[in-house]
This record gives C-alpha cells, structure tokens and sequence, in this order.
C-alpha cells in the first residue's frame, strides 16, 4: 500500500454528506448519520473522535459495506449535526446517543469500531454490558488511537489551552493554518494529511458554529480522569472481545498507551501499526481494514487473541 497516498480522501466531504440525512433526532436536536451495507449484514457502529466527524472513515467506508450494515453518525457537537451552545456535552450522553439511534434502526446486537474521543464512548458502551436490559448487545469492539488510560493521554497544547479558563477564547482564535499544524503534528512523518483532508475537517469544524462548542466538549479529558475505573474496568473485566490497532508513531496515544493497555488489558489482541501516526484510519486504511478483519475472523471463531506488527505498506 502507498501509505502517503492514503490520506487522501476517497470520498468528498460534499458527497459524504449528501450520501447522508439528519433524519433523526436526539433530545430535540438534529444527528447526521451515515448508512451503507445490506440491511441484513452484522451491523457496525462507527464512533469518531475529536474534533473531527464520520467522514474520519471514508477510506474505509466501501470496504466495511461491502461486508456489514455500517452506521455512522457525527455525534452532538460535532460535524454535520447540531451543535447547541447551552448543552451539557457528555461522554455519558454521546453513549446515551448511540444506543437510542441505533434502537431507532431496529438493531439489537451490534459490533464497534472506534476512534480517539470515540474510544471512551465505546468504553462507556462496554461498562453498559454488564447491565444488558433494554439496550442493543455489543457483540465486538474495535479501537484506534484514543486516550484509554487518562495517564498515558498527552494533549497536544491547543487542548490544554481549549481545557482552561481561555478555552472560548482559544476556540474563537483558531484558524485553518493553526489548525493544519496541530494535525501535522498528530499525523505520521511519512502520512501527513493531504490538504483536502485539513480543509474538511477544518469545514466540519467549521460548520453550525463549532469554535463555539470545542472548550464544552474539550472537558472529556476531566471525565476521562474521573471516570477512570469505570472505564478501564470495562477493558479488563469484559467479556466483549476487544482489539486495539494502533499507530506508534501517534505522539498523543502512541507506543506508550500501547505499553500500557498491553499491562493493564489481559490477553490484548493488539496490531501495531509502527510508522503510523493518530490517525490510522486515514493514513493506513488498507492495513487497518486488515487488522480489522482479521480481528473478526478470530473472535467469530477459536483463535487465541494475537499481537500483530505491522508496517505502513
């Protein structure tokens, strides 16, 4: 694979959203939500991370429903869906969100695939399983890069910056060309985002105000720290099977969340993807659409849990 071709958008910002509705409603306000696949294939969750939307899977997007009934939605705050000033932004809520939409589907059981902010949303899901009534049944869940550990968690500077008393202002000063930098940052040294990438997440970002929302949102970093047992109980102590594909080359949640949740996590299914930044699902998509599915494969059959290394082509 052409890892520095890979972050390349697919599918356009315009045609990911015309592909998708704001049909449906949470607590009053309108979700964009994307759906492909057959209707009778397992379904799968996609939750992105922050402060980006669904289009984060695009590169994925064709392959995942070539195989499963894919749901993605851009969750409250974010993307193409509303973003409420005088809200209570909530990683509990943002889970509240995700299993009244797919309730709204019909669906009962379902699979997870998860990024960064998303990843605790899915932790919060995976905590929730211990207590099933009521509620879909998660059958999988798959994590990229994200702050699972509140220890190993390093904000880059504009997060810390979005996290203090200046957080509003922060937001309001933000520009496409800072914005770009914190991304180069983030991203593998040799799968930078390709500009038409920067400009839709910067659009996404952009669209209903969302400067005005980011330091409401930002406090899940608080919440990851508060809610810590909860949450990293939910890894060690579930009987969901869980597998983690990260990129090591992630400065935020690299090599050394992965040395953690390999001490913490028992049995960790674990691929590494080692010249890979926090981004995997745009910078590799072929090795992550790999890992992916083999991951798949062994929890639908009898295989032990694996550590894989991979490389970025």
């Amino acid at each position: 694979m052409d890892a520095s071709r890979a972050a390349v958008p697919a599918l356009s910002l315009d045609a990911w959203r015309a592909a998708g509705d704001t049909h449906f409603h949470y607590r009053g306000h309108a979700i964009f939500s994307c759906r492909g696949g057959a209707p009778d294939a397992p379904p799968l969750l996609l939750i992105h991370g922050f402060p980006t939307a669904s289009w984060d899977w695009e590169a994925l997007w064709p392959a995942l429903c070539s195989r499963y009934r894919v749901l993605a939605l851009d969750m409250i705050g974010f993307g193409f869906s509303d973003k409420p000033r005088d809200y209570d932004y909530s990683l509990f809520d943002q889970a509240d969100l995700c299993e009244a939409y797919l309730l709204a589907q019909g669906i009962e059981r379902y699979h997870l695939l998860a990024h960064d902010y998303g990843d605790t949303v899915a932790q919060e899901l995976l905590a929730r399983q211990a207590d099933p009534d009521g509620r879909p049944r998660l059958m999988t869940a798959a994590l990229l890069n994200g702050g699972l550990f509140p220890e190993t968690h390093r904000p880059v500077i504009v997060q810390r910056l979005l996290l203090s008393p200046l957080g509003p202002w922060v937001a309001r000063a933000m520009t496409q060309a800072r914005f770009s930098a914190a991304l180069h940052r983030i991203f593998g040294p040799g799968t930078p985002p390709h500009p038409a990438l920067v400009a839709g997440f910067w659009r996404l970002l952009q669209h209903n105000d969302g400067v005005h929302v980011m330091h409401k949102l930002i406090r899940y970093m608080v919440e990851r720290r508060r809610h810590r047992t909860r949450w990293v109980g939910a890894l060690q102590q579930s009987s969901v099977p869980i597998a983690l594909v990260a990129g090591m080359a992630d400065p935020v949640s690299g090599a050394h969340m992965v040395a953690r949740y390999r001490s913490l996590v028992p049995r960790p299914d674990i691929t590494e993807l080692v010249q890979i930044g926090h981004y995997p699902q745009c910078e590799a998509p072929d090795a992550v659409l790999e890992a992916y599915l083999a991951f798949r494969e062994r929890s639908a059959g009898s295989g032990e849990p694996a550590h894989v290394a991979a490389g970025s082509s």
